[in-house]
């Protein structure tokens, strides 16, 4: 009979505030924080600090890397590691859109002002237009030769508002870490400028509201100001078609260099962002400051420059009478001219000018202002910036930056220092937690790390206990669950109450030297623990009183320990355990191998040797049998504790083994290790069971609950996890298999990446592809694989259906005496009640939009051929015109050369072409009927809801026969 097993399953991750890798942003309200959380988006109340939502896709393992925020105030676009996007509704907090086209992590994301295109760019060095309304990628621009860092949209001015032209209108800037700036014509879909002047990578780049301005931000310590103008790119006036190459590139250079800013930084900078008024620039660098600049008004640059000639005046009069005196004057002359013609001229350093400068508590990750100050005079009124900062410690912070009235230098205002508004840091971890511990009923968590000790519930994922402590290596809760005790790299324990969130005692335990494991004792009456001074020490609890002031009352009885005895060995301790029978301790240490001595007389039992490297976790299952053991050389060993025996060594894991844990009643473990997986293992035929993913950095930690309900894993990435154990059986060969097919489907996803752009096309159009600036936006994927096979199979059995019917008709008609009966329906249209024709759209619209043209190109051309039949009909009976103008001209455009060579396609293309044009021109005047209709409700909604009002001189005057002025207003309701 087959072994079956139970299946674990994600249930939670909680820990986690801000990952690193990725910007956070503020909602359109400035009341929300929208922050990736590794795999998830988290939605956070910034003044309560609390969470409001998590926006998560179970499909989805990969980490959020860039979050953009939609101008509609609704929709943010999230990029993820793996090259996807997904575009969620903060309405619902569910994904509406899933977009896949890059081939690398996605570095930089940006909506254009309509809202209605999206513009990407990732490691693979490719810009992405998607149109987030038809969910379907426009088309992919290549020109950089490193990741993108930074887009900015230049939107035409005729045309910004038009969401119909926003994809095909306008320019694009983007900046890559290949030292170099690109200007994108849209239109025309090509690189009419690229700013060669930076001298190492460009990390981040800004526009400012007017689109006036450009600023990008290298290693260097000044930043780069350039001037735009727009009216030059918009110009179709001048005829490029008759001047030369060289004068053609210089009629579209629309960027000049403005100057330069110095920052206060010396080190890169990270994140570059304009306030949404354009008053202010805020350069985020990575050593922990933040840098605000102050845009002067036309009246301070003047004052700026009247100071700046009287000094040069000055000085040219001084030189001059020196010179007279030396009886050379004309050299002063022409001196002084010089000095007037490079003060004549207006700078960035005169137009931006350092405000503040914001400390941070760790390296900042990103920054973003308050979007609701966009308006000025409410700015002013206010008095004050709100700037969001992500840092990579797992924290969010917010900071108020107050700002001079109007007409008010920040000398004159007299400013206070920025100051911390709100912060969000309670709720996890600013360092990673190294060790966990379980509560005897299985109902609390803790967790340590750096500086920190946190108690969760097990079931919520809150926390409920936060206390300082030392740099915790392990930690164990006491019996009763209301102790919890930490050994320390100072070599100390620390004693807690966990009600009172206090430190009871605190005992120098290995003298300095850290203390590396903890174990309580299966009779609860001691501890032990070993450290790196080369013991092992054994602990009692003892309940002592404590003494009161007052001895009128009773003293308080509290635990404390007490040192009993103390087992010397001979290298430094790493791990020690003692068995469940109370009979064995196990001791490993630095040497690589693993000591067994009798618990009651510490008498030497057993010596295990057989790692290369050190020893770092190990357990004994419930019946004291096995002893297993997982080491730094990424193996797992299952040792017998009769003899001494190894009964299998596994090589486990493909980093070092970090943590081994046993399922209480069973010979089943789990182990860990830094490659960034929990697998479980059976110690008895010492197969894998399963392999638990989801950590996005090394793990450090593992709890196993009593019997197995559910563990609990602990990473880098500062997260805590946990798996719950279900009810779904689990066999060994399905696994095997399924981790086969996910091999597999790997690798058919990297061919299929490789041959999609050779699809309809001869070597010689691929070299010619290679070089094209604009290409098809799209990647393949296994679900557009799968959409591809749900489509050959919808044909293939509309196809044998239709012949079926076909066939029986030319019976009928040959040998109508016969009178033949009828074909049976197939079961798959019976239950669809649907014709193939039917069937077959049907199967194509339940396709993603995004999905459907990669799923096209699954199709072989024997296929095609069969879809085009099922076009032309559709487009004869006017089934849903827009999709099936999308699959022809897909079509169409992959095939030409086939479809060409193809005579018997002439009279098909005819018939779809003269169908669909009359089915394309109805519905053209069905929407502008409907656009009419609309338009003339909407000029009576207006003149209902709108009513004048006059002043009552104006009626008295009226009344008098002697109105000279009329004044009135239109209000609406």
């Amino acid at each position: 009979m087959v072994k079956s097993y139970l299946r674990y399953e994600a249930r939670s991750v909680f820990g986690i505030i801000s990952s690193p890798t990725g910007n956070a942003v503020f909602d359109h309200s400035g009341k929300l924080s929208i922050t990736p959380a590794l795999e998830n988006v988290i939605v956070w109340d910034i003044k309560k600090g609390t969470q409001v939502a998590r926006w998560s896709d179970s499909e989805n393992k990969a980490e959020v890397t860039c979050i953009a925020r939609n101008p509609n105030g609704k929709d943010y676009a999230v990029g993820y590691a793996d090259g996807s996007i997904r575009l969620f509704d903060l309405t619902n907090n569910a994904v509406n859109v899933i977009l896949n086209g890059h081939r690398g992590s996605i570095s930089a994301l940006e909506f254009d002002p309509t809202g209605t295109v999206l513009a990407s760019g990732a490691r693979d060095t490719d810009l992405i237009l998607w149109d987030v309304v038809g969910e379907v990628g426009l088309y992919k621009l290549r020109g950089h030769k490193d990741e993108i860092t930074g887009i900015a949209f230049l939107p035409s001015s005729k045309d910004a508002d038009s969401a119909l032209n926003a994809s095909s209108e306008g320019y694009i800037v983007t900046s890559s870490k290949d030292t170099l700036v690109k200007l994108w014509d849209l239109r025309a879909r090509h690189c009419v400028q690229t700013l060669v002047t930076h001298r190492s990578e460009v990390w981040s780049l800004a526009v400012s509201p007017d689109r006036r301005l450009l600023v990008t931000g290298t290693s260097d310590m000044d930043m780069r100001v350039w001037s735009i103008d727009i009216e030059k790119l918009e110009d179709t006036s001048v005829d490029r078609s008759n001047l030369s190459a060289e004068d053609a590139a210089k009629s579209w250079e629309a960027i000049t260099e403005y100057g330069t800013i110095q920052r206060a930084s010396k080190d890169r900078v990270v994140d570059l962002q304009f306030h949404p008024t354009g008053l202010y620039l805020a350069c985020l660098s990575s050593d922990k400051q933040v840098e605000v600049f102050r845009t002067r008004t036309h009246a301070e640059i003047k004052k700026k420059m009247a100071r700046r000639q009287k000094r040069t005046r000055e000085k040219r009069n001084k030189d001059k009478d020196s010179v007279d005196a030396d009886g050379d004057e004309s050299n002063s002359g022409g001196s002084g001219d010089e000095a007037d013609e490079n003060t004549s001229g207006i700078t960035a350093a005169d137009e931006l000018t350092s405000f503040k400068v914001i400390r941070t508590s760790a390296k900042p990750v990103s920054l973003d202002f308050n979007p609701t100050e966009s308006d000025i005079a409410a700015l002013h009124r206010q008095s004050s910036l709100q700037i969001l900062v992500s840092q990579n410690n797992n924290s969010l912070h917010t900071w108020n930056l107050p700002i001079p009235p109007p007409g008010k230098t920040t000398k004159q205002a007299n400013l206070p220092e920025p100051s911390l508004m709100s912060s969000i840091e309670m709720l996890g971890h600013r360092s990673e937690p190294r060790t966990l511990a379980l509560s005897s009923d299985n109902e609390l968590i803790a967790s340590a790390a750096n500086k920190s000790l946190r108690i969760w519930n097990a079931q919520t994922g809150s926390c409920v206990r936060t206390l300082e402590c030392g740099t915790a290596l392990c930690a164990v809760f006491l019996p009763g669950d209301q102790l919890i005790v930490i050994g320390t790299k100072e070599g100390t324990l620390e004693l807690y109450d966990i009600p009172s969130a206090s430190l009871v005692e605190t005992f120098d335990a290995h003298e300095g030297a850290a203390c590396w494991s903890i174990d309580v004792r299966p009779d609860k009456k001691g501890l032990v623990t070993g450290g790196a001074d080369k013991c092992v020490k054994f602990w009692d609890f003892e309940l002592v009183r404590e003494p009161q002031g007052d001895s009128s009352v009773v003293s308080r009885r509290r635990m404390t320990l007490e040192h009993v005895k103390t087992l010397k060995m001979s290298d430094d301790v790493l791990v020690v355990k003692c068995s469940p029978d109370s009979r064995l301790l196990a001791v490993s240490l630095l040497d690589t191998t693993v000591k067994v001595f009798y618990a009651d007389t510490l008498k030497f039992f057993l010596s295990l040797y057989g790692h290369k490297l050190p020893v770092v976790s190990m357990d004994i299952s419930s019946d004291s049998t096995l002893l297993v053991t997982g080491s730094a050389d990424k193996s797992v060993k299952l040792w017998g504790l009769d003899f001494g025996d190894c009964h299998r060594s596994i090589l486990a894991h493909q980093e070092p083994v970090t943590a081994v844990k046993f399922v209480w009643g069973t010979h089943y473990f789990f182990s860990a290790g830094k490659d960034k997986l929990v697998q479980q293992w059976d110690g008895d035929n010492f197969q894998r069971i399963q392999k638990l993913e989801g950590s996005h950095g090394d793990v450090w930690a593992l709890l196993v609950a009593k019997h197995g309900n559910f563990i609990v894993a602990s990473s880098q990435d500062r997260s805590i996890r946990v798996w719950d154990k279900t009810e779904e059986p689990l066999f060994l060969e399905e696994e095997r298999e399924r981790e086969l097919e996910e091999i597999y489907d790997r690798g058919l996803e990297e061919s299929l990446d490789r041959k999609e752009s050779t699809i309809g096309r001869g070597d010689d159009e691929d070299e010619e592809m290679e070089g094209e600036e604009s290409q098809r936006a799209g990647k393949a994927t296994m679900e557009t694989l799968k959409a591809g096979e749900r489509i050959m199979e919808a044909l293939e059995l509309a196809d044998e259906e239709r012949k079926k019917w076909h066939e029986f008709e030319e019976r009928k008609r040959k040998m109508p005496q016969l009178n033949p009966a009828p074909p049976d329906t197939n079961p798959v249209l019976m239950f669809e009640k649907l014709s193939p024709e039917a069937y077959v759209l049907r199967t194509v619209e339940r396709i993603r939009a995004a999905e459907l043209e990669d799923a096209l190109l699954a199709l072989p051309f024997s296929r095609v051929l069969s879809l085009m039949a099922y076009i032309d009909i559709w487009a004869r009976r006017e089934w849903n015109t827009p999709i099936t103008c999308r699959v022809l001209f897909f079509v169409l455009k992959t095939h030409q050369n086939q479809i060409v060579a193809t005579r018997t396609m002439r009279a098909q293309l005819d018939s779809i072409r003269q169908h669909l044009r009359a089915g394309v021109n109805q519905q053209r005047d069905q929407i502008g009927y409907n656009l009419a209709a609309l338009s003339s409700l909407r000029t009576e909604w207006e003149e209902n809801a709108t009513a004048q009002f006059f002043d009552e001189k104006d009626i008295q005057s009226i009344l008098d026969g002697q109105l000279k002025k009329r004044k009135f207003t239109g209000i609406k309701a």
